[in-house]
């Protein structure tokens, strides 16, 4: 998808009014529900348990969760129309689910043994909240302050509707959406050359709604680079595995009698050497980078070649590794949901890009994910830069 396309996307729902944000709620609210079934079905026999493995919630947490933080940001917030300069003690009335799906206070060591509803309340409960915060939206003024929690809640949908994704193809769940497969890339990787220069980092007001992490406009210079124009494919990342490298065999690959296999939502079959490299750590990537002679690009000569090569700078088909830290912008200062970014802020590798699992309206040139660097179950991959 080309950055214009990318940038379409993303207009619907950072700067969109009341109206297409409703539909935008509806839509994401379906496919959580609809990803849900595969874990219904799929863990049936199992009462719909899963291992306590990094990585991975229990189901119905998670279902509650989306429930729970939509309401807490948007029903039961008194400031919400203060946007991101609300206080987020602002006192609500206590209810029971907060001892529940609370992620800033409900360890994730806890959430196992938690007394969850079942299914079908928890999906009654999400009903009649959507319902409810699709009334309030429709009394709301279409400012950006106004809608910030209502786009919050979104986007928090989103995010976690990927991770019910890649913790489906962790367990083994067949996900047969063919909008959440991988897409082979026809197009040839070559090396774009840029001029370096000053790039305007960072979003402002002007941007409509921003994660935290993003905001705070600041100059970053860069100098020249050459950077590539897609992501790695499987056939350009194996031959470092074929040449004996120092890697392991990525997640999810296998090798049968000279064949590579994929094992994707919980069957082995042939690897499409087209498609992307994926569910690599950082480590890999890196470790690709030294066989081949390259390096990863900063997460800012990655966002200036997505803003000033849209028709050449390929991106969306993985999320993709690069060598800057996780930090804040010049005079960062935390939104109300404050467990967002600053306590991530320890080092950890920024990806930029999105991914096949990624909801089309998330994505962005200036979005920043982050993750640990021995991350394997992400739908993560990497491009590179001359050195």
């Amino acid at each position: 998808m080309p950055l214009s396309a990318h940038a379409a996307a993303d207009q619907a729902v950072r700067r969109a009014g009341a109206a297409e944000l409703a539909i935008a709620l509806q839509a994401a609210r379906a496919d959580t529900l609809a990803t849900f079934e595969v874990y219904a079905e799929g863990l049936a026999a199992r009462g719909m348990a899963v291992p306590q493995a990094a990585g991975l919630n229990p189901p119905l947490w998670e279902l509650g969760h989306i429930g729970w933080f939509q309401a807490w940001w948007t029903l039961r917030n008194p400031q919400r129309r203060l946007g991101h300069r609300a206080d987020p003690a602002a006192p609500r009335l206590p209810l029971p689910a907060d001892a529940l799906y609370d992620s800033s206070r409900v360890a994730w060591a806890t959430r196992w043994a938690l007394p969850l509803p079942g299914a079908a309340a928890l999906k009654s409960e999400l009903d009649e909240q959507l319902q409810a915060c699709l009334a309030q939206l429709a009394d709301t003024p279409d400012e950006v302050d106004a809608l910030y929690f209502h786009r919050l809640a979104l986007l928090h949908e989103d995010m976690h509707h990927e991770a019910a994704l890649y913790m489906a193809q962790a367990l083994g769940l067949p996900v047969t959406d063919p909008r959440w497969q991988p897409r082979p890339l026809a197009a040839a990787r070559r090396l774009l050359p840029l001029a370096g220069g000053t790039l305007q980092q960072g979003l402002g007001p002007e941007a409509g709604f921003a994660f935290d992490n993003e905001c705070g406009a600041h100059a970053q210079t860069l100098a020249d680079y050459a950077i590539d124009s897609r992501v790695l494919t499987w056939a350009e990342y194996l031959p470092l595995i074929e040449a004996g490298g120092q890697v392991g065999m990525p997640r999810y690959l296998r090798r049968v009698d000279g064949a590579w296999q994929v094992c994707r939502w919980g069957c082995w079959q042939a690897l499409d050497l087209e498609l992307p490299a994926c569910h690599l750590s950082l480590h890999e990537a890196l470790a690709w980078c030294r066989w081949a002679g390259r390096r990863l690009p900063t997460e800012s000569e990655w966002e200036h070649a997505a803003l000033t090569a849209p028709d050449q700078f390929h991106w969306g088909a993985v999320w993709e590794w690069t060598a800057s830290p996780f930090a804040p912008y010049p005079g960062f200062q935390p939104h109300p949901y404050r467990d967002y970014s600053a306590p991530w802020f320890d080092g950890r590798p920024v990806l930029r890009g999105a991914s096949f699992g990624t909801q089309p309206r998330m994505h962005h040139p200036r979005y920043r994910n982050y993750f640990p660097a021995d991350r394997t179950d992400i739908f993560a991959g990497f491009r590179s830069c001359a050195l």
